[in-house]
């Protein structure tokens, strides 16, 4: 058996077409332009260039991208007054501050300062109890990524055995809350489970979310099953001196095993981005009290 490829770059495509169509509808219909704030602190590389991205793709589709780049030094009460300033602007529907900060501003705090109906990588924590209760909430985007690869691979979920590998706020937890909500029955693994290739051979569903460059092997996987591989690390070849891009999931023995599995890169990455945009769109929506438009993610 030989798993078929889930392509997320080739559905995130799709859901930017589908969210530059809806962004022109709501400009013709409403006169509303969406607008997305993405802050930066610092000179982090990979931040860098994830937030170039965003941009980018912001403004393809038709939204405003406002872009704020904040220098290393910048204090904790600036940051925050910045973010004031932000949620009290009617032109940014969406508000988002590239992690990780400087060591000496504490996030915690810089989260809960956004506007729920701004937060569009829903941390905030009322987004995440929201979610935990089974609510309408902004969802963080990796997650609500996996889900929509997942429920376009299967269709509905219910009565599926899911693991999910890894119990972080931004992606392992969400997670579990999303396939909870589709009626899955999940496990949540993670560095202390005992038994771990039992659990996941198990399951119908798994989701991994560790940073461990090719941990899982086949003989962990039950055959047939789905895996989404949200993992993302750079390895390098002492021979070659080149370094490439790896998931958790050792790809070639995997594959041969599962249904179905997103590979790395062009797996989970690219919708990460397209559920960004499609979480602000439906935050233009909701302030300007458009709830019947909700968007691309409406039937999530």
């Amino acid at each position: 058996m030989v798993a078929s490829v889930i392509d997320g770059k080739a559905f995130a495509a799709g859901m930017r077409n589908s969210i530059a169509g809806d962004v022109s509808r709501l400009k013709e219909q409403h006169g509303i332009t969406p607008g997305l704030a993405v802050v930066l602190v610092g000179q982090d590389p990979a931040s860098e260039i994830y937030v170039r991205n965003k941009a980018r793709m912001t403004r393809e589709v038709g939204m405003v991208s406002f872009r704020h780049h904040l220098p290393q030094h910048t204090t904790q009460k600036e940051l925050l007054q910045l973010i004031e300033n932000i949620n009290n602007d009617p032109l940014m529907h969406g508000l988002l501050v590239q992690l990780p900060l400087p060591a000496h501003i504490d996030e915690e705090s810089i989260i809960t300062a956004i506007r729920p109906d701004k937060d569009v990588d829903g941390f905030h924590p009322s987004n995440v109890g929201r979610l935990a209760m089974g609510k309408s909430a902004m969802v963080p985007c990796t997650p609500l990524g996996c889900l929509m690869l997942l429920k376009d691979e299967l269709g509905s979920l219910a009565g599926k055995n899911a693991l999910v590998l890894g119990r972080s706020n931004i992606v392992g937890k969400p997670m579990a809350n999303l396939l909870l909500r589709e009626h899955c029955t999940v496990t949540v693994a993670h560095s202390r489970t005992r038994d771990l290739i039992e659990h996941c051979n198990r399951v119908d569903i798994l989701v991994s979310a560790v940073g461990r460059p090719s941990m899982i092997k086949g003989n962990w996987v039950r055959p047939g099953s789905v895996v989404i591989d949200v993992g993302i690390s750079r390895i390098h070849n002492s021979k070659t001196g080149k370094g490439r891009i790896v998931g958790d999931v050792d790809y070639s023995e995997v594959s041969q095993v599962a249904g179905a599995i997103t590979p790395v890169p062009g797996g989970v990455g690219p919708m990460t981005i397209a559920c960004l945009l499609a979480n602000t769109y439906r935050a233009s929506c909701q302030i300007h009290g458009l709830k019947g438009e909700t968007g691309t993610t409406q039937e999530l």
